[in-house]
């Protein structure tokens, strides 16, 4: 089966001093992890789209949460179980409307081909051969508009090894877990919940050469009005289009520095 071709998109002009990072893309508005769900963040001039890396059972990375098929997909079992020719063939679209039929789990490496240059990447690794990982991002020359994430400290540790020019995002809830952030991982970044956000968490991270990123998925423009009154340099959530209108409203009508 043809794989639908990605649609052109442009880069948009940036000056907000808070970057907006949509998590898994515009997921209220289209299928988180596909193109339809990127080109929407696009369209809106966001700086980062939030996709989940995940591995084909012969090896091959994908934009895909999983692990089960059947929660964004028409297919059922283990997504690591399924071939590539399997995977490709999934409508990963209808089940969100049907105006998304036959929108397609996007293979990662033309996935970050269309994207360099329209939006910067944060990837939540879920599987993936990390040197294979590494080798398409600097592929595609994303080294310098990515970071990533590891729920398991021993794989952040090993892609560090292999990787020390690339920005690792670590999250951290307080003083001690940002400074071990640091000491441990080398992170470029931490992140936090805004409950757990105060001076001496953000001097710690600043004083280290770290950048904050604060992750709310609630629909919430109190929550986003607050955040924005801190010094962070990122917000990770749900809904970038609203965060955007509040960061216009209070005076930050573009987006991220450099």
């Amino acid at each position: 089966m043809a794989l639908r071709p990605f649609p052109p998109a442009q880069q948009v002009p940036r000056t907000r001093k808070v970057a907006i990072v949509c998590h898994q893309g515009a997921n209220e508005y289209a299928p988180p992890n596909t193109v339809a769900a990127a080109q929407l963040c696009i369209d809106w001039g966001m700086d980062y789209v939030e996709i989940d890396v995940n591995m084909s059972q012969d090896g091959v990375l994908y934009v895909f949460h999983g692990p089960e098929l059947a929660e964004t997909t028409d297919g059922r079992g283990l997504f690591h179980e399924q071939s590539a020719a399997t995977l490709d063939a999934l409508d990963a679209g209808s089940w969100f409307d049907a105006r998304y039929q036959g929108e397609r789990v996007p293979r990662l490496d033309a996935y970050l081909r269309w994207i360099a240059g329209k939006a910067k990447v944060f990837f939540d690794v879920k599987r993936a051969d990390l040197p294979q990982l590494i080798a398409l991002v600097e592929a595609v020359k994303l080294e310098q508009d990515s970071f990533f994430w590891f729920s398991e400290p021993d794989r952040a540790l090993e892609f560090r090894r292999l990787a020390p020019h690339l920005l690792l995002k670590v999250n951290a809830e307080s003083v001690a877990e940002a400074v071990e952030a640091h000491e441990r991982f080398g992170a470029a970044l931490v992140e936090c919940s805004l409950a757990a956000l105060s001076d001496e968490l953000l001097a710690a991270c600043h004083s280290r050469g770290m950048q904050v990123m604060v992750f709310h998925t609630e629909k919430d423009p109190a929550a986003f009005r607050a955040i924005l009154r801190w010094d962070v340099q990122l917000i990770n959530c749900d809904h970038g289009d609203l965060v955007a209108q509040i960061a216009a409203e209070a005076g930050q009508p573009g987006a991220s520095p450099g």
